[in-house]
């Protein structure tokens, strides 16, 4: 759980150093997320972690909340975001900076067998870090992707690829559709060259290439197309298309980039 937590403190840091330096102007950057640019962004973490440590240290009250907001029927995201864009950069900064800083502490206190409630189902302590880390993960990739950045992976890409891969039914489920009963292997080239696998090695379906390109396909933040994956099946054919780590609806996804 430690290990969990300092991997999402570094995921934080590696972002904050690349939104800190830039100007007000700067933060009105376009991102390849339509209609938000890099203040939105760092505003949709800010206030997702602030439900984050809500969840963790007091269940209540996180669970009275989505039920007004599933009450009130409007849109959640689009309010908080919009609440963000009255703000100056700086200050969104310092609040996530701050916001995150609780989330982590509240983290390290959790109870290891207890349930965390969030938006779509409950998860464990150690989940629940590395849901926080995945969404921390894809929504930096866009900021990199908006400043022409390059982002190498890290060991922590590990974390994202798995709750990818556990994340297969409900990429069906999202869609009111139903997995097919064939496993998907999948074997990613790490950063480090080292080999990470899931799924069973006789599968027949099987997704392999680098780490990186696989956090990318599920976190929706490349085109399938565009990513150096082999893809080997019919189930993992489908599955490719439709790969989401994060909860919600189906997302839109990313346009070819060639």
């Amino acid at each position: 759980m430690e290990q969990l937590v300092e991997d999402l403190e570094a995921e934080h840091a590696d972002l904050d150093a690349r939104v800190a330096p830039l100007d007000a102007a700067d933060w009105g950057t376009p991102t390849p997320a339509v209609g938000w640019d890099i203040r939105d962004t760092i505003n949709h973490l800010a206030f997702f972690d602030a439900d984050a440590r809500l969840a963790v240290t007091d269940p209540d009250a996180f669970t009275a909340l989505v039920q007004r907001v599933t009450a009130d029927g409007a849109d959640y995201v689009e309010q908080r975001t919009l609440e963000g864009r009255a703000l100056e950069p700086a200050e969104v900064l310092d609040r996530w900076r701050t916001g995150r800083a609780e989330l982590a502490a509240a983290l390290r206190a959790a109870e290891p067998g207890v349930r965390v409630p969030w938006f779509g189902p409950p998860m464990s302590p150690a989940s629940f870090v590395t849901a926080r880390l995945m969404e921390t993960w894809a929504h930096g990739q866009d900021v990199v992707d908006a400043l022409g950045q390059q982002r190498p992976g890290t060991s922590r890409l590990r974390a994202v690829a798995e709750i990818g891969y556990r994340a297969r039914p409900f990429s069906y489920a999202a869609r009111g559709a139903t997995m097919p009963e064939a496993p998907v292997r999948l074997e990613l080239a790490a950063p480090d060259g080292q080999t990470w696998t899931w799924g069973p090695p006789d599968a027949a379906d099987v997704i392999s290439g680098p780490a990186l390109d696989f956090c990318l396909l599920v976190t929706q933040r490349r085109h399938p197309d565009d990513l150096a994956l082999t893809v080997q099946g019919a189930a993992a054919q489908e599955w490719a298309g439709i790969a989401q780590a994060f909860a919600g609806p189906p997302g839109a996804g990313r346009e070819p980039l060639r």
